[in-house]
């Protein structure tokens, strides 16, 4: 699985005198408009507007978005309760059960099942949200995501681990 947090080296800094790019959980989920809204050990979460740039031809959530969503979430999770140590993934499992429209709004939330020292196993649920309550309303993907968590990691990775770190104390 690709894509996971600490799964490969981020680019070097930028040398001195070049602007320097605000910090990106996940560049692929946040560039389709996921928007984290909690980062911790025990859940990560967050929300995705279902625009055009995220729907399959019928105007419906692509169903490689909802496994995005998971995988990312899930691997963060795991990036953090393992002491921001390197991962990687091993199975992805997702189930679609519902829709989600074009103009929807979606979140994922993704919880710990197993936190063991070498396997964490995450659950990841993905619902619509009822615009005039904010609340879920709909199941829309159910996921499971096992990940190799505590791999070595490399040295140039505390430039995510301390960009994490300052992001998730600001939700």
């Amino acid at each position: 699985m690709g894509g996971g947090a600490g799964e490969s080296d981020p680019p070097p800094p930028p040398a001195s005198g070049e602007a320097t790019k605000p910090f990106q959980v996940d560049r692929a989920l946040q560039a389709l408009g996921f928007e984290f809204t909690r980062v911790t050990a025990t859940e990560v979460a967050g929300r995705l507007p279902v625009t055009e740039t995220c729907c399959q031809p019928f105007d419906w959530l692509n169903g490689g978005v909802s496994a995005l969503m998971a995988e990312v979430t899930a691997s963060i999770g795991c990036y953090v309760a393992s002491g921001y140590r390197r991962l990687a993934g091993v199975q992805l499992s997702i189930n679609h059960v519902g829709p989600a429209r074009l103009g929807d709004l979606v979140q994922a939330t993704a919880k710990p099942v197993q936190l063991g020292r070498k396997i964490q196993v995450w659950e990841v649920q993905i619902w619509r949200i009822d615009p005039s309550t904010s609340e879920c309303k709909d199941l829309i993907s159910t996921a499971r995501v096992t990940l190799l968590a505590n791999l070595s990691t490399p040295q140039s990775m505390t430039i995510y681990e301390e960009g994490l770190k300052k992001f998730s104390s600001k939700l």
